[in-house]
């Protein structure tokens, strides 16, 4: 089972280079309207923000499988986000 401080850093790394490449793809494009990669970069610090939250729930009983579901969510959410990322244009 990995840690929670591991699954707390896989959380940040990988929301944080999601951001990071809307950021890159804005500064490539200056020229294009930002209004659909600002929502990429919301989208991703609210699936953060939810992440962490139940990273810390201390009220889970099975704790693994409560770790697996949220190590599973965050794979899920991150290749919504990059398909979205790759999408801009």
């Amino acid at each position: 089972m990995a840690s929670k401080r591991d699954l707390k850093k896989d959380i940040n790394y990988v929301l944080g280079d999601i951001i990071e490449a809307v950021y890159v793809w804005e500064y490539s494009n200056p020229e294009k309207d930002t209004k659909k990669s600002e929502a990429i970069i919301d989208e991703a610090i609210e699936t953060f923000d939810s992440l962490m939250a139940k990273v810390s729930d201390r009220s889970v009983e099975d704790k693994k499988a409560h770790f697996k579901s949220i190590n599973q969510e965050l794979e899920s959410k991150g290749k919504e986000l990059i398909e979205k990322v790759n999408k801009l244009s």
